[in-house]
């Protein structure tokens, strides 16, 4: 899928002020069926890669924001219609980007790590013409990277002065929520999909406050797949293999 919006930045050591713009998304969200309780736990995977470009209130300076994200989520059916389906579960993330304020000559950038455990919920609501889903996803526990107050990126990797950059996140000095709903329309041969991303991070330590909110508009195409391998692929009476 691909997504574009609005993209907020404020982060404290590199501006007081908070920076706004234009953002894109380059995401692929999949979601599988398991074999693990019954037949019952689903997997979902998504891989995303967010820019941003944005400018202070005057337009004077310009910030740029890259991240790279991983999620893994198991979701487990806790109610079940024929046309409404409710999920809950949880499951663990990575990520990996940056803020660079191109107005600083001595901290021009914020390095953004982080990998957190989070919780999630899933709604699924099914017409005949269109599938609707809301879900909700937030880290409860995990590890950032984060400088001290006037602490610089050259003291950290090059003079090896590292101390108090990890930290442990939990509601306290990290909130984040990811708020994404998504529409699928099936056609004659594909299913277009539409839907809405917002992303909330926000982490306050070291006298120093990070704050990341993105909304954006997705669209893409869903496909559902069968994968075989090893001997199912070349042993099946239905299934021709173009390769084994």
């Amino acid at each position: 899928m691909f997504g574009i919006g609005k993209s907020y930045l404020s982060d404290s050591y590199l501006s007081p002020l908070t920076y706004s713009g234009i953002s894109m998304t380059l995401m692929h969200d999949r979601l599988k069926r398991t074999p693990h309780f019954m037949g019952k736990l689903l997997l979902q995977q998504q891989f995303q890669i967010q820019v941003g470009i944005t400018e202070n209130p005057t337009a004077s300076a310009s910030e740029y924001y890259g991240d790279i994200s991983y999620y893994l989520t198991g979701l487990y059916p806790l109610l079940q219609t024929p046309r409404f389906k409710l999920l809950g579960g949880g499951g663990w993330d990575a990520s990996l980007g940056g803020i660079y304020n191109v107005r600083n000559s001595n901290n021009p950038g914020s390095l953004k790590i982080s990998t957190n455990l989070n919780l999630s919920a899933m709604a699924l609501y099914s017409f005949p013409w269109a599938t609707f889903r809301w879900q909700l996803s937030t880290p409860f526990v995990g590890m950032f990277f984060s400088p001290e107050y006037g602490h610089s990126y050259y003291e950290i990797f090059t003079l090896g002065n590292n101390k108090g950059t990890v930290h442990l996140g939990s509601f306290h000095n990290q909130l984040a929520l990811r708020n994404y709903f998504t529409v699928d329309v099936p056609l004659r041969k594909i299913t277009f999909r539409a839907g809405y991303l917002g992303d909330y991070y926000r982490t306050d330590v070291n006298d120093l406050t990070t704050k990341i909110v993105i909304h954006q508009f997705m669209l893409g195409l869903a496909f559902e797949s069968l994968n075989f391998g090893g001997r199912n692929a070349g042993g099946s009476d239905w299934l021709r293999s173009s390769y084994y």
